[in-house]
C-alpha cells in the first residue's frame, strides 16, 4: 500500500507527463514550495506545497534516486525509473541547496521510448540523412549543441541507435548520470566517490575496444580535453555542449582550452538544434514539435574554423540557417507534419 508521500510524488509525475512537461521544478519559498512545469522552454507554475510536505516529497525523490537523503548542503544528481500509464519513464533529478536552508529540485522527464529514428524526429529528412552519413565516419568528434530542452539527448540516442543497429558498431557511453538506458550499448555512469571520473573512465573505455564513445556533456575544460583526446586516438566521439549556435560552439571550445588546431584535426561536424512547432493543418489549434538542425560540416566547418582563429565573423548561408530553413520549408511544404517529439 502506497504511503501518502509516495502517492503524492507519483501523482505529480503522472500529471507532469500527462501535460507534456519536460521538467518539474520544485522551488522553496519562505512559506511554501512552488511547483512549475517546463515544456519546450516555457515555464509555468502549477501548484504549491506546504513546506513540510515539500521536504518529505524531495526526500522521497532522493530515495528513489539513491542519493544521500541526509545531505542538504551539497548539490546532488541522480536518476530513477518508474512506469507512467503502463509506459516506462526515466527521471533525472538535480538538487541544489538554497539560502532558505531548503533544497530546490529539478526532475527531467524522459519517456523510455525505443529511440526514434532521426527521420521521425527531424523537420527535414535531408538533415536526418546528413547526420546519419556523418555518423558513419571511423574517427573524429561530432558535437550537438542548443539550449536546454531542445532535444539534444533525443537526437544523440537516435544517432547511437543508428550506429549500433545499422552499422554494427561497438558503442560505450560515459555519462553523468546515465539519462536513458539502452540495451544495445554499454553505458557507464561517472561516480567520483568510487574513483570513476571522466578521465579514469575514458582510460578504461579505450582498453575495451570501442568503435564509438559517447561523452554525455562537455561542461568544463577537463571534459573538453577528454573528448578531443578520445577523438585523436582513432575513435568516433559524440557529445553535447551548450552554445548559442553551431559557429558559437567553436568559440566555446576555445574558451574551454581546445586549440583551433585540435578542432581542425578532430571535428567532423557541429549540429545546432532547436524545436519548432508544426501544424499539420492551418486550422489546427494544437501543434506537434520537430527538430530543426543547423549543421556545420565539410568546407563550411573549415571556413568557420579559419574565421574563428582569425577572430573574424562567420555565418552559414541563409538557406542553411534556422530562419532560412523554416522559410524555405514553409514555401515548398517540406516540413514533416507527423511528429513524435
Amino acid at each position: 500500500m502506497q504511503s501518502i508521500i509516495e502517492r503524492r510524488c507519483v501523482d505529480l509525475l503522472h500529471d507532469a507527463a500527462k501535460n507534456g512537461a519536460t521538467d518539474i521544478h520544485i522551488k522553496p519559498e519562505p512559506s511554501c514550495y512552488t511547483v512549475s512545469y517546463r515544456s519546450f522552454q516555457n515555464l509555468r507554475q502549477v501548484t504549491q506545497f506546504p513546506l513540510d510536505l515539500g521536504d518529505r516529497m524531495i526526500a522521497y525523490f532522493k530515495y528513489l534516486s539513491l542519493l544521500d537523503m541526509s545531505e542538504k548542503r551539497k548539490p546532488q544528481t541522480g536518476s530513477f525509473q518508474l512506469p507512467i500509464n503502463e509506459r516506462s519513464h526515466y527521471f533525472r533529478i538535480s538538487t541544489l541547496p538554497s539560502v532558505l536552508t531548503k533544497e530546490s529540485i529539478v526532475i527531467r522527464i524522459m519517456p523510455d521510448d525505443t529511440a526514434e529514428s532521426l527521420h521521425q524526429l527531424a523537420a527535414f529528412r535531408d538533415s536526418a540523412r546528413l547526420l546519419e552519413k556523418l555518423s558513419e565516419a571511423s574517427q573524429g568528434l561530432i558535437l550537438l549543441t542548443g539550449p536546454t530542452g531542445c532535444g539534444k539527448s533525443t537526437t544523440l540516442y537516435s544517432l547511437l541507435k543508428h550506429c549500433a543497429e545499422k552499422l554494427n558498431r561497438n558503442i560505450i557511453t560515459l555519462e553523468d548520470p546515465v539519462e536513458r538506458k539502452n540495451q544495445s550499448i554499454l553505458q557507464i555512469q561517472v561516480n567520483e566517490k568510487a574513483g570513476l571520473s571522466y578521465a579514469s573512465g575514458l582510460k578504461a573505455i579505450l582498453r575495451h575496444d570501442p568503435d564509438i564513445i559517447m561523452i554525455g556533456e562537455i561542461r568544463d575544460a577537463e571534459t573538453a580535453q577528454i573528448a578531443v583526446r578520445a577523438a585523436l586516438t582513432g575513435h568516433l566521439v559524440f557529445s553535447t555542449i551548450h552554445a548559442r549556435h553551431s559557429v558559437g560552439c567553436l568559440h566555446r571550445l576555445r574558451d574551454l582550452g581546445v586549440s583551433f588546431e585540435d578542432m581542425s584535426q578532430t571535428l567532423i561536424a557541429v549540429s545546432a538544434q532547436k524545436i519548432i512547432p508544426v501544424f499539420s493543418d492551418i486550422s489546427q489549434s494544437e501543434s506537434c514539435y520537430r527538430a530543426l538542425f543547423e549543421i556545420l560540416e565539410g568546407e563550411r566547418l573549415e571556413d568557420a574554423l579559419l574565421a574563428a582563429s582569425l577572430k573574424k565573423p562567420y555565418s552559414l548561408p541563409a538557406e542553411l540557417s534556422f530562419e532560412g530553413q523554416v522559410t524555405e520549408g514553409v514555401k515548398i511544404g517540406a516540413i514533416q507534419t507527423s511528429c513524435t517529439l
